[in-house]
């Protein structure tokens, strides 16, 4: 095996790894360009290096390949004897505890990973021997979502679709809150869909600010005059506002009094609303005053990650109104979900779930995506078991499993990934 893939990824140099193993500038570089090795005690050498890689972050998939088949072989059957061994021992050790419930402990302990682990297992996609390893025509996590059937619902989800309608047909004020991959941009695009498929009268406006940030140290920040040229370039895209902000105020306001009076709903849906200037929040609030008598013409929706809430968390009075206002929803992780959620990603793609992973697999992809920060207790305990970080781990778990052949990704699989 060429090792040149392995140490490109960790940033590793062919410096270090001569000097910790012990070998001449050609034996490395036979090694980890062409991927031969040393005559004299291999079988000990490649344990060394292995330890050294896994050391510096090389996963099991990255590992294997370091062994023959018959190799693998006789080392999982000493890992699984090892394994059983540490059971044992530990079991007798406790006194009534089982070996199950140990076993699921160590499971537990050996899959959590930190926030900063998380990050690093995501973006990867499912190869194209995986997919045949396991009888996929197609990748099932990527361009998946093509129409709201394709969407799958959590009772979280569920009543997300449902705020954001409501929000859109009766001018609400809402917050969406979520994780990073949580699906939160799906749910966006989905309502546009369910708008069109239930032609309802109603227009979604999206600010656009490229590179948008809190302040213009270190992007763009989102102004009061680009919501409003949105608004009105969205009722009528060939309308020229005033310059002066008062007058553009009020052409947008009657432009909004016309269409409400036709019938038209309008939803001002802005996605990545943690990035807004706090001052922002303030100016939104200003645009859901632009009523039509009592009622208000148009509604506004934030998607937002959480840091949104550390903006809302303050103690000036301006905000605190705007708060007052606005209803909060967090997108929840899948968790009890997952199975279903698993389930109906692989069942649109055409395979049963139980044909690509053991139902062992599914509690430590659970196990694997909860973090604890550094320094904190099992209290402190997060989830991250949403969509995109399920989907890496798993397209992960499926190229290891192809790889070395396993029928099907198992916990172990999950653990080593």
């Amino acid at each position: 095996m060429c090792l040149s893939p392995v140490f490109e990824r960790l940033n590793l140099t062919q410096a270090e790894f001569r000097k910790d193993l012990g070998l001449s500038r050609s034996a490395a570089s036979r090694l980890i360009t062409h991927g031969l090795w040393p005559r004299r005690a291999v079988a000990d050498f490649k344990k060394d290096v292995e330890e050294w890689l896994r050391l510096r972050g090389a996963t099991d998939a990255e590992i294997e390949p370091l062994y023959s088949a018959a190799e693998l072989a006789e080392k999982r059957q000493a890992d699984s004897a090892a394994r059983r061994a540490a059971i044992s021992a530990e079991c007798a050790a406790r006194g009534k505890r089982t070996a199950a419930s140990v076993k699921a402990e160590r499971v537990e302990e050996e899959t959590r990973i930190s926030k900063e682990e998380l990050m690093a297992i995501r973006n990867e996609t499912l190869s194209p021997e995986a997919r045949r390893h396991f009888s996929l025509t197609r990748n099932p996590f990527l361009d998946d979502i093509q129409t709201v059937d394709d969407v799958y619902q959590t009772p979280s989800v569920r009543y997300v679709r449902a705020a954001l309608m409501d929000c859109a047909q009766h001018s609400g004020f809402l917050a969406v809150v979520g994780e990073s991959g949580a699906g939160k941009s799906t749910l966006a695009e989905d309502l546009g869909e369910r708008i069109k498929a239930e032609g309802r009268d109603i227009i979604i406006i999206r600010p656009y600010v490229t590179g948008m940030e809190a302040d213009d140290r270190s992007g763009k920040p989102m102004r009061s005059s680009q919501v409003a040229d949105a608004i009105a370039h969205a009722l009528d895209p060939r309308v020229k506002l005033p310059a002066a902000p008062n007058q553009q105020f009020a052409a947008v306001h009657k432009m909004l009094l016309d269409s409400h009076r036709a019938g038209t709903r309008h939803l001002i849906l802005i996605e990545e609303a943690h990035c807004m200037p706090r001052e922002m929040l303030r100016h939104l609030k200003r645009f859901l005053e632009l009523k039509d008598g009592l009622r208000r013409t148009l509604g506004v929706a934030l998607i937002a990650q959480p840091e949104l809430l550390d903006i809302l968390n303050t103690n000036s009075k301006q905000i605190r109104e705007v708060v007052q206002r606005l209803e909060i929803i967090k997108l929840d992780p899948l968790d009890s979900e997952l199975e279903g959620y698993l389930g109906h990603k692989f069942g649109r793609a055409g395979v049963a779930l139980k044909d690509v992973m053991t139902d062992d697999a599914i509690d430590a992809i659970r196990a694997r995506l909860v973090s604890i920060p550094r320094g904190g207790s099992k209290a402190d305990a997060q989830s991250n078991c949403h969509p995109l970080a399920v989907q890496n781990l798993v397209s992960r778990a499926m190229n290891a499993a192809a790889k070395v052949g396993w029928k099907q990704v198992t916990a172990e699989v999950i653990a080593g990934c």
